[in-house]
């Protein structure tokens, strides 16, 4: 690598499509399109004069060449986080999120907008790379996620706080029978087949709709599509099936698509529970009182009797 001035971003990128294994998941990763993560890796490559990933329907691999630069690669990185960590001096809070659209991104540029003084770096994961994982590894300060996961509980050295219950509403393609309702009962998704892909991972998320299913029979199809599971290629699928389809939270900033509809789901409308997670070491930091005041301002603090969350969460969520 002597004389290239390689692009941090591209290097990031690189990375990061080789831990989730398709660009599409990386591009949700962090935050940009798949076109400019194609874009970062095309200059990459070039700059390198070799190929760095094999193309496969839905997925890449390495190849040879990307496995010897892969290590390297990691390597600047922590080089380049280690410098600006230095500069920084533990000022900043970083805080994980689950991905640019989702409730918990918005929430915090909600908060952001409203303290623009606040020193805060938000760090975009995945459903492979999750904030839950990011707070436990010391990755991160605070991380928004869930935290009561059968078998996987927290550590000591990580608590949690009620920070926000993101309420799902069924998303169908202009085509579907369920098209013209204004609502549906969640006993009514019985046999019901939702494309969520993203609870095709072991995570938190998994297990929350894998619960969702035993409550209410929907059938939670996780397959990988080769046109990729970023939320906007979700969303394409499903406006074009008369069968298929999804779940948007209320927080969410769902793509528009014109032959798609939202549908509140009813008696009882299922949410989300987000919790703020924060390691021990971070009790202290500059940046955390503030946040932790405005969640407690915006969170009620009881799950109102219409509300389904799964029953590991509600001693979080439910108060008195």
């Amino acid at each position: 690598m002597a004389g290239l001035d390689l692009d941090l971003a591209a290097v990031r990128a690189m990375v990061v499509i080789s831990d989730e294994g398709q660009f599409g998941l990386a591009a949700s990763v962090l935050g940009v399109s798949q076109q400019a993560v194609s874009k970062r890796i095309a200059k990459l490559e070039g700059q390198l004069g070799s190929r760095l990933f094999e193309r496969r329907i839905g997925s890449v691999a390495l190849t040879a060449q990307g496995a010897r630069f892969l290590p390297h690669a990691r390597s600047v990185l922590a080089s380049a986080d280690a410098a600006v960590s230095a500069v920084l001096e533990s000022q900043v809070l970083r805080v994980a999120v689950h991905g640019a659209q989702i409730a918990d991104a918005n929430l915090m540029r909600f908060y952001l907008e409203k303290h623009p003084e606040a020193e805060v770096e938000l760090l975009m994961m995945g459903p492979s790379t999750t904030s839950r994982n990011a707070v436990i590894d010391g990755r991160v300060d605070v991380a928004f996620a869930r935290a009561d996961w059968p078998g996987h509980p927290l550590p000591a050295h990580v608590t949690a706080l009620p920070a926000y219950l993101d309420a799902l509403h069924l998303l169908v393609g202009t085509g579907h029978p369920l098209a013209g309702r204004d609502h549906v009962g969640l006993a009514e998704l019985d046999g019901l087949t939702a494309w969520v892909p993203g609870a095709g991972f072991d995570s938190e998320v998994g297990d929350f709709y894998r619960r969702l299913s035993e409550n209410c029979g929907v059938t939670i199809d996780t397959d990988r599509h080769p046109d990729g599971i970023g939320f906007a290629k979700i969303i394409d699928r499903i406006a074009g099936s008369a069968t298929l389809v999804t779940f948007g939270g209320e927080g969410t900033t769902t793509p528009w698509h014109p032959n798609i509809r939202r549908i509140p789901v009813v008696d009882p409308t299922p949410a989300y529970p987000m919790a703020l997670l924060c390691r021990a070491t971070s009790a202290n930091h500059p940046q955390l009182s503030s946040l932790i005041d405005f969640l407690a301002d915006s969170y009620a603090g009881t799950v109102p009797g219409q509300m389904w969350i799964p029953a590991p969460d509600r001693a979080l969520f439910v108060r008195g």
